[in-house]
């Protein structure tokens, strides 16, 4: 339905033609490689999210350019979107005449981001350290203390001691949900 919404309300715009509408992030992911310049995605779109079709593209070296229009206005929504070349994130409440003149600016090669987003990215810094970010890669692979301690080459008790650190940094219930919100944050390394 807000698909069809933005669709219906960019139409009007005499130097905006909407190409085609995707339905899913997969199909969005083929309709953007072949005819458009730029790509509006969401976050959450079904079979791959806006932000896995932005780095497919950025992988593939699409010409297609990434504009993100989401309700997700969380700073490690936005890391990751830079990182993959995303040159716009806009929230879902932007009118339509500034979301048209956003999507101008980024067929001109500009970037454009939401004020709102660049001020609570700014806010929101990675508390973790990269000794505490591979203790979470390895917490996401489902390895035990013994094997990150193997790993790591740190004993099995500094282990559990910086996986305790980790969750009270992260206000997290335990370790799966420490992982989910630093990933969610962007936070976790590829």
């Amino acid at each position: 339905m807000l698909r069809s919404a933005v669709s219906q309300l960019l139409a009007p715009e005499e130097d905006i033609e909407i190409v085609g509408e995707a339905n899913n992030g997969e199909q969005a992911l083929r309709m953007s490689g072949k005819n458009a310049d730029i790509a509006v995605l969401d976050i959450e779109m079904p079979l791959l999210s806006g932000l896995e079709a932005a780095e497919k593209l950025r992988d593939e070296g699409s010409e297609c350019r990434v504009a993100i229009v989401t309700t997700f206005a969380r700073s490690g929504y936005l890391q990751r979107a830079v990182k993959a070349g995303v040159m716009g994130y806009l929230l879902k409440d932007t009118p339509v005449s500034e979301l048209a003149e956003a999507l101008r600016k980024i067929h001109a090669g500009r970037r454009v981001f939401s004020p709102h987003l660049t001020f609570s990215m700014m806010e929101e810094i990675n508390p973790l350290t990269k000794q505490e970010s591979e203790i979470l890669l390895h917490l996401k692979k489902g390895d035990s203390v013994k094997e990150i301690s193997k790993a790591l080459y740190i004993y099995p008790a500094t282990i559990r001691n910086y996986i305790s650190e980790i969750i009270e940094k992260l206000e997290a219930r335990n370790r799966m949900d420490a992982v989910s919100i630093a990933e969610n944050k962007g936070w976790l390394p590829e």
